[in-house]
């Protein structure tokens, strides 16, 4: 193999440029194999360089089936990035990989790809290729055995990747097309609605006492007799946890129904909301 074949098969390999690869390949005397390591301890040196730097654009990628279903999201810098070629391939099957993984992100890093590397030295050659800060960001396995899942991506970049992805898992032994239809109409509710916990009374304490604090803020400078400023923050505070909790949302597809009233009207006896999931770029 001449020196300028080396060099497009190490092009081919590394995706690196071409001065990059042709000075690589001259440094380890015309050995592939010391080139594309010579080339991946530039590249760390790259990367380490772009991690500095904000990344708060990427894609949500969501990967398994009605009883496993995984979601990750990948952040980069910029819009364009998140609708490169070489971007959308990594993610896709690093998709894949964390649903094998269960959202597990430390081990996720150290499995290998089908180019034979570990994703974390994956992740550090794509950011050299590409120029850009690349992290992986949050990832979230929902199991389910005795129901199933459905799942929703809203602003599709391509295929199962998007800008926002939803996962809800619903316990019951109706396989029907009713219930699928059902999770698929809650998914996109939840899409919209961006509920924080399936029941009030599971709305984190801190969220809660935040909340707490605006109001009574709010009502201190209201001038108001402290009676009536009481009353006031109580209704607050129950409207509140109703509009947050999605049991007791206003159901989007018919706001004048709540979410639960629309589960009761299916009259299925063991249907249950186990739980949801909701990720979107850049919130």
């Amino acid at each position: 193999m001449s020196e300028i074949e080396k060099v497009k098969k190490l092009r081919e390999i590394t995706g690196a440029g071409f001065k990059d690869c042709n000075l690589a390949i001259k440094e380890s005397n015309g050995d592939l194999d010391k080139a594309i390591e010579i080339l991946r301890v530039k590249g760390i040196s790259k990367a380490s360089k772009k991690m500095s730097r904000d990344a708060k654009e990427g894609v949500v990628v969501v990967s398994g089936d009605d009883n496993k279903t995984s979601v990750i999201e990948v952040n980069c810098e910029t819009d364009f990035v998140a609708k490169n070629d070489d971007f959308i391939s990594f993610v896709k099957e690093l998709s894949e990989l964390n649903n094998q993984n269960n959202s597990n992100i430390e081990e996720l890093k150290k499995t290998t790809m089908k180019n034979g590397q570990s994703v974390e030295d994956s992740l550090v050659a794509l950011i050299a290729k590409i120029g850009e800060k690349i992290t992986i960001g949050k990832a979230k396995t929902i199991e389910n055995a005795s129901g199933l899942n459905n799942h929703y991506l809203h602003t599709v970049v391509k295929d199962n990747v998007a800008k926002l992805a939803v996962m809800v898992s619903l316990d019951t032994k109706n396989n029907s097309e009713i219930v699928k239809n059902f999770g698929k109409q809650l998914s996109m509710h939840i899409a919209a609605s961006n509920p924080i916990a399936l029941e009030s009374s599971s709305i984190d304490q801190a969220i809660i006492d935040k909340e707490q604090e605006l109001v009574t803020e709010e009502l201190k400078n209201s001038g108001k007799p402290d009676d009536i400023a009481k009353k006031i923050s109580l209704g607050k505070m129950s409207k509140f946890k109703e509009e947050n909790a999605l049991l007791t949302q206003a159901w989007v597809m018919e706001p004048k129904k709540k979410v639960q009233d629309v589960l009761k009207e299916l009259s299925i006896a063991d249907l249950k909301i186990k739980e949801f999931y909701r990720i979107k770029i850049g919130e």
